[in-house]
């Protein structure tokens, strides 16, 4: 499999622009039906099912985790070595990155599954709720591996440059979960039970959709052989480690956030949930940028273009600066009929209105730490990433909570998480820029392990 890697030539800024905005529609499909889910769920009358929901997207989230981090490995090293002109690497690399995620993904659900009960009570749900929370996530946990085996093949599929392709997978994905859910939720009367059963038909969509696309236009997967999934093992243990550490630290952070506000009722945490499906579709496109500039930063370091590795983190941070302006406006003027829409009152309308105001503006900082952490994980330098997200969801989340829940009760709980974002953000853009200056003098070596983040791995690997 010979391939032109695409991102060496052209405007940084559109390829950013293009893989960003094709990546968040298929990614805001997904998150647009899980919005509309929670309409369903709030037109039941049941405070007690939206709660679940919120309780259960907390750990979903910690579960969906995973599978990006392996998808992150992926992208990365078939970019590099799509970068470095070995198109044969970059099909083996798929294979075996997709079949360890596999096999990992189905270890860690079922550690997950046979412990929803503790895991949920963590959150902070109880009775009823907990009850209903557990439920729900019994029957979405056990289609985490098909789910990522979709996330993983679109990594694979931006690494090549098809962004239209993954925003297809998700699209499909949505539109089958969109299409199921009111006919299982209201017309079959399942109501909770409904919404799982509709995602776990969108997985199985999301799955079959990527593997469609990878075999009739970018060389399929190839034969696994047991020497090449040991060999492979180390370079993509070395990526996908850390870079698993880094996604599962938003969940945890999520989780926290969750359980403090869970001291304010539950039509706080109603209100919590709400909030947490509109930023996804709100700042879709935001949540897509990490995974889209990623593959155009790993390209032109694998090809030694580091004056595009460094022109493509600002462009980045550019495009983040305009889609956070635009989103902050537009949800200022829709805040009144996206309270209306959920029936919010009392302190559910103060956390909508409060998030569609200052807060929204607050998400730029968001922003800076995904570019960042795609710089970090495509130059070779994925514990910078481990190390930030853990830092902004404990140190950045943990006291800035407690000190906004005392000072201004349940929105404060948000305030204080929004404004941990700011010094984590500062921060992962100033290590970004260091990362990058000594990247010039570290040429890339696509078909080795990653320097020395990969040589602590394998000595660890080696003592054990």
């Amino acid at each position: 499999m010979s391939e032109q890697a695409k991102f060496l030539d052209g405007s940084l800024f559109r390829h950013v622009s293009v893989m960003s905005l094709t990546a968040s529609v298929g990614l805001m499909a997904v998150f647009l039906v899980d919005f509309v889910d929670m309409i369903f769920i709030s037109m039941l009358g049941k405070s007690e099912l939206a709660a679940a929901v919120g309780y259960a997207g907390a750990i979903l989230f910690f579960t969906t985790s995973f599978g990006i981090g392996m998808a992150i490995a992926a992208g990365a090293l078939v970019a590099r070595a799509l970068g470095a002109g070995d198109g044969e690497l970059a099909r083996r690399r798929a294979t075996t990155a997709m079949l360890w995620g596999i096999a990992f993904g189905t270890v860690f659900a079922a550690l997950v599954w046979v412990n929803l009960a503790p895991i949920a009570g963590l959150v902070g749900a109880s009775g009823e709720t907990l009850d209903l929370a557990v439920l729900y996530l019994s029957i979405i946990i056990p289609s985490m591996p098909i789910l990522l085996i979709g996330i993983v093949g679109s990594a694979i599929l931006r690494a090549h440059g098809a962004a239209q392709k993954a925003m297809w997978v998700t699209l499909i994905g949505g539109a089958i979960n969109a299409v199921l859910d009111p006919i299982l939720i209201f017309g079959l009367d399942l109501e909770l039970v409904g919404a799982a059963l509709a995602s776990v038909a969108a997985r199985f969509g999301i799955a079959a959709t990527a593997l469609y696309f990878i075999f009739r236009d970018h060389g399929g997967l190839g034969r696994p052989r047991a020497s090449d999934l040991l060999g492979d093992f180390r370079p993509i243990a070395a990526i996908a480690a850390p870079a698993i550490l880094t996604q599962l630290a938003t969940p945890i952070g999520q989780a926290y956030v969750t359980r403090s506000m869970a001291e304010f009722g539950e039509a706080a945490v109603a209100g919590m949930a709400i909030v947490a499906r509109i930023t996804p579709v709100a700042f879709g496109v935001l949540f897509a940028l990490s995974g889209a500039v990623g593959p155009i930063i790993g390209q032109n370091y694998g090809a030694g273009r580091h004056d595009r590795v460094r022109e493509a983190f600002r462009d980045a941070l550019i495009f983040c600066a305009v889609v956070v302006v635009l989103v902050s406006g537009a949800l200022f003027a829709l805040r009144e009929p996206i309270a209306w829409l959920f029936e919010a009152e009392g302190v559910t309308r103060s956390l909508i209105f409060l998030f569609c105001g200052p807060l929204a503006l607050m998400f730029f900082f968001n922003g800076v730490i995904f570019v960042g952490n795609a710089a970090f994980n495509n130059l070779g330098h994925p514990f910078w990433s481990t190390l930030i997200n853990w830092g902004r969801h404990t140190l950045g989340t943990i006291p800035f909570v407690i000190a906004g829940a005392t000072l201004f009760g349940a929105p404060g709980v948000l305030i204080g998480q929004a404004a941990g974002g700011v010094l984590f953000g500062a921060l992962a853009w100033g290590l970004a820029r260091r990362v990058m200056a000594r990247a010039v003098e570290t040429p890339a070596a696509p078909a080795e392990p990653f320097d020395r983040q990969a040589r602590l791995f394998q000595l660890f690997h080696h003592r054990r």
